[in-house]
């Protein structure tokens, strides 16, 4: 009974610990596409009335973040329509126009209420950016978008994602506004984290 009490104390402590550092700890660590970066990873979806909310504060720190940082944009997939907007993301990111239409895409599902979950409205979208009809439909249907899609998947799940938006430092630590207590500290406790993480490299 006592060596009970003892472990419910000690996983107590523990949970109490990851809380108060402001994020959890990812065990086993997964790999990092480049070990000579930190990685951070952002799960998100443009649905996500919170990630909305953050994006201003992402983009911010995105013009001051290390040098050292890889940064990943990551689409959870959770449900058929955030598979949808997924698809987009990586035809977006395939075509090279991403950082273009990202804050659009963003500013279209949030503010203007547009849906864009079929190909057609998702063509007129990507030709009112530039994208002739062709390319974006040759890019939507292709081979590259579709691996990205199968990884897409099963990724969240790997990282113990069950909801955005959710940063992850270097296959290690994953943080969020839950885990943060706030949005405002997620990109703080970041930053200490990729501080961290630079100097055991």
């Amino acid at each position: 009974m006592l060596r009970k009490i003892a472990l419910w104390s000690l996983l107590c402590f523990s949970m109490i610990a990851r809380a108060e550092n402001g994020y959890e700890v990812i065990s086993p660590a997964l790999p990092v596409q480049n070990p000579d970066k930190v990685e951070v990873i952002e799960f998100f979806w443009y649905g996500c009335p919170h990630c909305y909310s953050l994006e201003p504060a992402m983009q911010a720190w995105l013009k001051t973040k290390p040098a050292n940082v890889e940064f990943i944009r990551q689409p959870a997939v959770f449900s058929d329509v955030w598979g949808k907007h997924a698809k987009a993301f990586f035809t977006a990111e395939v075509l090279g126009v991403s950082e273009k239409l990202h804050a659009d895409f963003f500013d279209a599902i949030q503010n203007k209420k547009q849906k864009l979950l079929s190909e057609d409205d998702l063509a007129k979208f990507f030709a009112d950016h530039g994208v002739k009809d062709e390319d974006f439909r040759n890019a939507y249907n292709s081979f590259m978008v579709d691996t990205k899609m199968r990884q897409a998947e099963t990724m969240a799940g790997q990282y113990g994602v069950t909801g955005v938006p959710a940063l992850i430092i270097n296959g290690k630590y994953k943080v969020t506004a839950s885990t943060a207590k706030s949005q405002e500290n997620m990109l703080l406790i970041t930053n200490q984290l990729i501080k961290q993480e630079s100097q055991g490299k």
